[in-house]
């Protein structure tokens, strides 16, 4: 009989393993190098996730989840204007301190639309943001059922962010941030 599940350890791999994939990327992802980063072994990621792909899956769902609560924890519904909103949500997210995650999620976007079955929860990375900018944007929503607005804001920011990460030009994109925030609030 095989030694029996230890769920706290498998929670401490996947932190781990969540901070070095953010760390690292994806692509080319090997578990030796990744179990040696993480002092244990393929045999026991394995162990512990099933497979490669289920491991990946746990990290990016992990990855999603800490992103969701920080920017939960750090947007008020309805703190400000909406301008001072936008900028909030946009200085937070653009920060130095989420460029790991905002490359993880262009990378895993980019990959699922060449291997959309390696990331059967892509969509879920678009619609988690939903409810969290739905009620900081209630007052420019069309109501509560409202998925357009939360939909547009959630575009201009990535977009924004994917241009951002390319070329560095946080001057520009913020003017475009500020600029898309006039006419939100119109």
């Amino acid at each position: 009989m095989g030694r029996p599940a230890d769920p706290a350890r498998r929670e401490r791999t996947l932190a781990r393993a969540t901070d070095y994939v953010l760390a690292h990327g994806l692509t080319g992802l090997s578990l030796r190098p990744m179990a040696a980063a993480l002092d244990t072994s393929p045999r026991m990621l394995l162990y512990d996730f099933g497979s490669k792909q289920e491991l990946v899956a746990a990290v990016l769902a992990e990855a999603r989840r800490r992103g969701a609560a920080r920017l939960t924890g750090h947007v008020g519904p309805t703190t400000g204007t909406v301008q001072e909103r936008l900028r909030g949500i946009w200085a937070w997210i653009s920060a130095e301190e989420r460029a790991p995650f905002v490359r993880l999620f262009f990378e895993v976007h980019a990959d699922g639309l060449v291997h959309p079955e390696a990331y059967p929860e892509q969509g879920e990375a678009i619609t988690d943001w939903f409810d969290t900018l739905g009620a900081t944007f209630r007052d420019v929503s069309s109501g509560p059922d409202d998925t357009v607005t939360p939909t547009l804001i959630m575009a201009v920011v990535r977009g924004l962010l994917f241009d951002l990460t390319t070329t560095g030009d946080r001057d520009r994109t913020n003017r475009a941030l500020d600029r898309f925030a006039e006419l939100l609030d119109r």
